[in-house]
């Protein structure tokens, strides 16, 4: 939190404190007045029982006068707020390599997952569209604000198998977004780009759009795992995929496993669908701070706890 008007946070503290000052000042003023005509055993008694609701009183109105006087100091927090015009496409590889077992139950079932928790992470409204990429590219769902609609597109996403056309997968993607607004891709690949366009030159261009590109790699290098029906290994091109990230101002992250896998995607949806925004606390502090002030007077007059 930072406040605009830091020096009001000193007047905050001598305010609480000349209040609390002022108010032990009237309850011990009216206490005396109270021995001075009443019996003293019986009026004794009858304080015992009251000191803990004034006490409560006074901490409620310390709250209420500290809430007043740090409005004045303008605070302002940082807070994560859904964009208005959120759109994002999910590219998720289905070459032969994401078949491989390193990640369980296999890399494709775990890249399914991932978009699940990518949907379930983004705010209401944010239109969501889904590209699949092997040898070529094929668009399984344009971008929709069905969030539901989205999540089904899941279940259309064709088994593991052929090349990986990263460029292909990119420039579908792009397509599908409009020239304004708050646009992404993540692009989700566990392979090198072996097949159509050159994808360095695909994000170099789509970056220029002002579209940002996330990009996760899954899988581990040297981890032994074979393409199935090939003698290649299922490595990861991770040099690219940074390049691919910084050509479209967005972030690399590496998944070696479903959980991480997850969690990486619902960060990419907080960092890409919702924005960061310093937001002034000052009209709500003020209102809470004169709400528990007026209840309190309102509970002391009821309890005749009022000085």
């Amino acid at each position: 939190m930072t406040f605009a008007h830091p020096l009001w946070l000193a007047a905050a503290a001598l305010a609480v404190a000349a209040f609390a000052w002022l108010y032990v000042t009237l309850e011990r003023r009216r206490d005396a007045q109270a021995l001075v005509y009443s019996n003293l055993d019986f009026a004794l008694g009858a304080m015992k029982p009251s000191r803990l609701p004034a006490a409560a009183m006074l901490v409620a109105a310390l709250i209420g006068v500290a809430t007043l006087a740090i409005s004045l100091a303008g605070p302002r927090f940082i807070a994560h707020v859904p964009t208005r015009d959120g759109i994002v496409m999910i590219c998720i590889d289905t070459s032969g390599s994401m078949r491989a077992r390193d990640i369980a139950p296999t890399r494709w079932d775990a890249a399914r997952a991932a978009a699940r928790a990518f949907i379930d992470a983004v705010p209401p409204g944010t239109r969501v569209g889904i590209v699949s990429f092997s040898s070529g590219a094929n668009i399984i769902q344009a971008p929709t604000d069905d969030l539901d609609a989205a999540r089904d597109a899941l279940d259309r996403i064709p088994p593991a198998n052929g090349g990986t056309a990263i460029g292909d997968a990119l420039e579908a993607a792009a397509t599908q977004l409009p020239a304004k607004g708050r646009r992404a891709i993540v692009l989700l690949t566990d392979g090198v780009n072996n097949r159509g366009v050159d994808p360095i030159e695909a994000s170099r261009q789509i970056g220029s759009r002002g579209i940002v590109i996330s990009t996760v790699g899954i899988g581990t290098n040297g981890s032994g795992e074979i393409i199935p029906g090939t003698n290649q290994l299922a490595d990861i091109d991770e040099n690219a995929l940074r390049t691919i990230a910084s050509n479209g101002a967005g972030t690399y992250a590496q998944a070696t496993n479903a959980g991480e896998l997850n969690a990486t995607f619902r960060r990419i949806a907080l960092d890409t669908i919702w924005e960061k925004k310093r937001v002034d606390a000052s009209l709500p502090l003020a209102l809470a701070g004169g709400v528990l002030l007026l209840a309190t007077f309102l509970a002391g007059l009821a309890t005749g706890k009022v000085p």
